[in-house]
């Protein structure tokens, strides 16, 4: 029973952590249009300005 509930976690984690599209993706570009700029990290500032501002 503990092994299946592991094995349940690992699946889901894996599941979600494939969810995020790449960055400087199109995809990547909008989600973070949508995010609040207060909570943009250091790269995900930089990341955007590479791949979204300056193509």
């Amino acid at each position: 029973m503990k092994a299946l509930y592991i094995g349940t976690l690992i699946t889901l984690a894996a599941a979600l952590s494939a969810c995020s599209p790449e960055v400087g993706s199109e995809a990547w570009c909008e989600q973070l249009k949508e995010k609040p700029k207060g909570d943009w990290t250091a790269n995900e500032v930089k990341d955007f300005t590479k791949h979204c501002v300056f193509k």
